[in-house]
């Protein structure tokens, strides 16, 4: 069943049930410093949580206002019965490369069992929550708001998998690092389905992660009942970047190492689903792209298309790991100069384009992972075709303008 608007703002089924005393008008943007769903769950003295036993799915990005880590902070107060830690991609404590988790053991600082969840959904995970004990499932980590990147779909997972469990879920909201004004990019559709995108939402999706959680259990339902409950921010407000919160960052995962990274991050990473570098292995990831033989042809085509709030300078840059590892690259660095007017997913789309027209070498991965990140084969073929940027886009504007109307039921913020 889905959510109204009214019921989403009024958050009497979504924070109220949990104990949490929540106004229709308390998520509305308000002056200072971005207050944490975490944040106003403590100075609520955890009410949400009282008499269960909760297990917490988090990584170094769950961090309170002066730097220390959540699970530190309930596992040092009475009021809160902290029995488990699920890490997920990357690892509890985010050692892990892309594709990689750090395995179960026990943590030192806590001596809390700490579970590896990644890869695993369904019963699988329903029984790592069972053998747990736990009662309650807390989720708190800070997306970056591309629909490929995985934690979205750790929650996706930890929800179904609570439910096959019958475990509540609470979900603690964070700021979406690169603005909530807008969706864009193309819809997934379900025969792309993978671990980067398991439902059709938008690729750059414009939502925080406790929007997403009830756009989760409102549009994708499993006919099964989930006791969800979401702790929204204070003092966000859409249009808001990450570096207008207030709020330390911390890398959500090893190649995410700024705001500036998260903010192309949905265009760029378009890039390993071909044969050149998407910049891992630099000091910016996701900002310089590139391959041997690449040359200033590139950034030029990339500028004459004219795509508002990027420039594109022509680079140079020796991965010391990943693709092209200690080769000289040429290619180019993204220097966004306006993000209210930049989108991410068309410069992505540009830089597709232009690589094919401009450099004899280009090719995609032979897996097609292409069509995993854009959530079809259309990108690809159309690229292949000879397609323009806004031709592309126009392609996939009638699943986004229905995605955005569906997504307009659960925003939380204005």
């Amino acid at each position: 069943m889905t959510l109204s608007r009214r019921g989403v703002l009024g958050l009497a089924g979504a924070v109220g049930t949990a104990g949490v005393t929540v106004t229709a008008g308390s998520a509305v943007a308000a002056p200072g410093r971005v207050r944490t769903g975490f944040e106003r769950l403590a100075a609520d003295g955890y009410r949400a949580l009282a008499g269960q036993r909760i297990g917490v799915v988090t990584n170094p990005t769950g961090l309170t206002a002066d730097a220390r880590h959540l699970v530190d902070v309930l596992r040092g107060d009475e009021r809160v019965d902290l029995v488990a830690v699920f890490g997920p991609e990357h690892g509890f404590r985010g050692t892990a490369q892309a594709g990689g988790s750090e395995g179960s053991a026990r943590d030192p600082a806590t001596g809390l069992p700490v579970y590896d969840t990644y890869g695993k959904s369904g019963q699988a995970l329903a029984d790592v929550f069972t053998a747990a004990g736990i009662d309650t499932v807390v989720f708190d980590i800070q997306d970056v708001g591309a629909r490929f990147y995985t934690y979205i779909w750790t929650l996706y997972d930890c929800m179904r998998a609570a439910a096959l469990a019958d475990k509540a879920v609470v979900v603690l909201d964070r700021p979406n690092p690169i603005g909530g004004l807008r969706a864009s990019g193309p819809v997934l559709r379900r025969p792309y389905a993978s671990g980067v995108g398991r439902e059709p939402i938008a690729l750059a999706h414009g939502m925080t992660v406790a929007e997403l959680a009830l756009l989760f259990q409102g549009e994708f339902p499993t006919g099964r009942s989930l006791a969800l409950s979401t702790v929204p921010m204070s003092g966000w407000h859409r249009g808001s970047f990450f570096g207008e919160t207030g709020l330390p960052w911390v890398p959500p995962s090893p190649n995410m190492p700024t705001p500036d990274t998260a903010l192309v991050y949905p265009g760029t990473c378009l890039f390993e689903g071909t044969n050149l570098s998407e910049g891992r292995g630099t000091t910016t990831p996701f900002e310089v792209l590139g391959a041997e033989g690449v040359d200033r042809r590139w950034a030029q085509a990339a500028n004459a298309l004219g795509l508002p709030g990027v420039w594109f300078r022509e680079a140079w840059f020796t991965p010391v790991s990943s693709k092209h590892a200690g080769k000289v690259c040429g290619g180019v660095r993204l220097l966004v100069h306006d993000r209210a007017a930049f989108d991410p997913v068309r410069a992505g789309i540009g830089l597709l384009v232009t690589a094919r027209r401009t450099w004899s070498g280009f090719a995609w991965r032979p897996d097609h992972w292409i069509d995993r990140l854009t959530g079809s084969d259309r990108v690809r073929t159309m690229v292949d075709a000879g397609a323009g940027v806004e031709e592309i886009a126009g392609d996939w504007a009638a699943g986004l303008a229905r995605f955005a109307a569906v997504r307009e039921g659960y925003l939380l913020y204005r």
